[in-house]
C-alpha cells in the first residue's frame, strides 16, 4: 500500500482524527512561511465585543518608505496558488470584493513583521508590493479610505483585498463582511483625496477605539533589533559598536553570543518606517549590512 492509498484509508476510517490531523499539518505550513494567511479551521474571526466608534482614526498618509525584502517574496505559493509581486504597481486599479479580519489576527505579525492592529488602517493583498497605499472605494456607498497595504491575503475566492476592522466600519460593511469595492494606488506626494465619512453614524453605546500607536500599522514586536555585525573579538566589535552609535540615537551594544562571537545589535526599535530608514542610512555610509533579529 503507498502513502497515498494509506491517507486515503485513514481518512476513511477515522474522520474526525483526520480531520484535526489536517488541520495541525496547515498550521504548522502557515505558521512557517511567515505570510498572512486566513485559518481554515472552524474557528470564526470576530470584531470587537461591543459597538465601537471609529470615527476618529484616521486615513493612512502615503509617504516615501524604504521597499525591503521583507514580505516581498515573488512568487510565493500558498494552497496550491502561485502569486508573483508586481514589480511597478503605479497607476494600479482593481474592482473586487473586499472582506476584514479582526481579533483573530489582532497581536500577531504581517507579512512584512509588523503587528496587526484591527483598529489601524492597513490591509492584506496578494500582489501589490509591500508596502503600498491604496484608496479603496465601497461601491455601495460611495465611502472611501486610504489604507497602507502591509500583509498578504485574502486567499479565499473572488477577494482582493482584507481591511482593518476601522477600514471596513468607516466603509459600513462590518455587518456584511463583505462588499464590492474598487482598489487603486495612490502615490506619495499626490492628493490622497477621500469622501467624507464624516457622517456615518455611529451606534447607540459605543465606545470609543483604541487608537494604534502607528495608524498606518509600523509598530513591530517590542524584541526588534537591527544586529550589524558579528565579530570575533571585543574589541572590534566595540570599534564598530561605536561607528553605528555616531549616526544614530538608538541604543548599540554589544551582546556575547555563541562561541567566541560579539554581535552588534541597535535597538530594540519599535516603528518598521525608522528601522528601514536606518537600515539603508547604514547601507548608504558603509557601516554595515544589517538584518532584523528578535530577541
Amino acid at each position: 500500500m503507498n502513502a497515498l492509498s494509506f491517507l486515503n484509508r485513514f481518512a476513511r476510517l477515522y474522520p474526525r482524527t483526520w480531520g484535526r490531523l489536517w488541520a495541525l499539518m496547515l498550521t504548522v505550513l502557515l505558521s512557517a512561511c511567515g505570510t498572512y494567511i486566513p485559518s481554515r479551521d472552524p474557528i470564526k474571526d470576530s470584531g470587537p465585543k461591543g459597538p465601537v466608534d471609529v470615527s476618529h482614526v484616521p486615513n493612512a498618509v502615503p509617504r516615501v518608505e524604504p521597499r525591503t525584502k521583507a514580505g516581498n517574496k515573488s512568487p510565493y505559493t500558498v494552497l496550491g496558488e502561485t502569486y508573483r509581486v508586481l514589480e511597478d504597481s503605479r497607476g494600479f486599479r482593481q474592482r473586487g470584493i473586499a472582506s476584514w479580519y479582526g481579533n483573530k489576527f489582532h497581536g500577531r505579525r504581517t507579512a512584512n513583521g509588523e503587528i496587526y492592529n484591527m483598529y489601524g488602517m492597513t490591509a492584506a493583498h496578494k500582489t501589490l508590493p509591500i508596502p503600498s497605499y491604496v484608496r479603496v472605494t465601497n461601491l455601495n456607498n460611495g465611502r472611501q479610505v486610504i489604507v497602507r497595504v502591509n500583509d498578504r491575503g485574502p486567499f479565499h475566492d473572488n477577494r482582493i483585498i482584507d481591511l482593518t476592522y476601522s477600514a471596513a466600519a468607516k466603509l459600513g460593511f462590518i455587518k456584511h463582511g463583505t462588499a464590492p469595492v474598487a482598489v487603486e494606488v495612490v502615490e506619495p506626494g499626490a492628493v490622497a483625496v477621500v469622501t467624507d465619512t464624516a457622517g456615518i453614524s455611529t451606534p447607540a453605546g459605543a465606545m470609543r477605539a483604541p487608537t494604534p500607536a502607528t495608524v498606518d500599522g509600523f509598530q513591530l514586536p517590542d524584541n526588534t533589533f537591527l544586529q550589524a555585525g558579528a565579530f570575533g573579538s571585543r574589541r572590534a566589535a566595540e570599534a564598530q559598536r561605536q561607528r553605528i552609535a555616531s549616526v544614530t540615537p538608538f541604543p548599540v551594544v554589544v551582546q556575547p553570543g555563541d562561541g567566541d562571537l560579539y554581535r552588534v545589535r541597535i535597538g530594540p526599535i519599535r516603528d518598521n518606517l525608522k528601522l528601514s530608514q536606518l537600515r539603508e542610512l547604514l547601507q548608504e555610509k558603509q557601516l554595515a549590512v544589517p538584518h532584523v533579529v528578535y530577541d
